[in-house]
């Protein structure tokens, strides 16, 4: 079957999946790219927030992180392949042609690269995924152009309960037994600060980690404030036993944050 065939064939999948999740009609609307940027056109939709472009780039969209597809004999996570076939079927409506915005920060570690994706409408793809629970909202520093409308269609999710806001994936730091993205909440017991950056402890096995390049983004005294309160943090947990890195007394889960908008004080 051919690119255009299966691009038919995802939007008719999407479309199911948008009624089936009941989507609020409103969004907040995030700006519009650049009117110099010209469309590209998409080879493959490798999951929820992965494009593989005609002209070989891979593009990780900014903002957005989906749930993990099954590979390597693991299964996948909830709505993964919901927010994989949503994806195909937001790229088919854009008649297979997408506008590519890459972020200030325009590479990762992996040489994909980082942008904030639009339809030929000009309407952002992350927020659009956010808005129906198909992915949680991310911002690592420094591209947050889009944070805002980005957080608003997180919010207009999970408030519903759509998507993978149907069931609180809320964790402890003590609940946690693997590696990879996680949302949690938790107490802030201590924060202490070194030539290895600023450490944020937690009730649990789980410290938080802002490096000096990072510690401009966020505001000292807020940070004092939060010893004592609960917040809810998201990011990718390190395992330090796995890495050989774990000294004595140190918590055995790390979490490194770059912006402050991944942590967020609880009632």
């Amino acid at each position: 079957m051919g690119f255009p065939q299966l691009l038919k064939k995802a939007s008719l999948v999407g479309a199911f999946f948008v009624s089936a999740l009941a989507v609020p009609p409103a969004l907040a609307a995030c700006p519009a790219p650049p009117s110099s940027l010209q469309p590209s056109e998409v080879r493959r939709v490798v999951d929820g927030d992965t494009l593989r472009l005609a002209d070989g780039r891979s593009v990780r969209l900014i903002g957005l992180n989906a749930p993990e597809l099954g590979r390597e004999g693991r299964s996948a996570e909830a709505f993964a392949v919901a927010a994989q076939r949503r994806l195909q079927a937001l790229v088919a409506a854009s008649d297979g042609r997408v506008i590519v915005e890459p972020g200030r920060q325009a590479k990762d570690h992996y040489g994909r690269t980082l942008a904030n994706v639009f339809d030929s409408h000009g309407r952002n793809l992350e927020e659009q995924l956010l808005a129906e629970g198909l992915g949680y909202q991310v911002v690592i520093a420094p591209n947050d152009r889009l944070l805002l409308c980005q957080q608003a269609a997180e919010r207009t999710a999970r408030t519903a309960g759509l998507g993978l806001w149907r069931q609180a994936p809320l964790l402890t730091p003590a609940q946690l037994k693997s590696a990879g993205f996680a949302l949690l909440r938790a107490r802030v017991s201590g924060i202490e600060r070194n030539r290895g950056g600023l450490w944020i402890e937690l009730d649990g096995p789980l410290v938080l980690r802002v490096e000096p390049k990072w510690l401009d983004q966020f505001d000292p005294a807020a940070l004092q404030a939060l010893v004592g309160r609960q917040v809810e943090v998201r990011g990718w947990v390190i395992d330090r036993v796995r890495r050989g890195a774990l000294r004595p007394g140190q918590a055995r889960w790390l979490m490194a944050l770059s912006h402050p908008a991944m942590l967020q004080t609880q009632p």
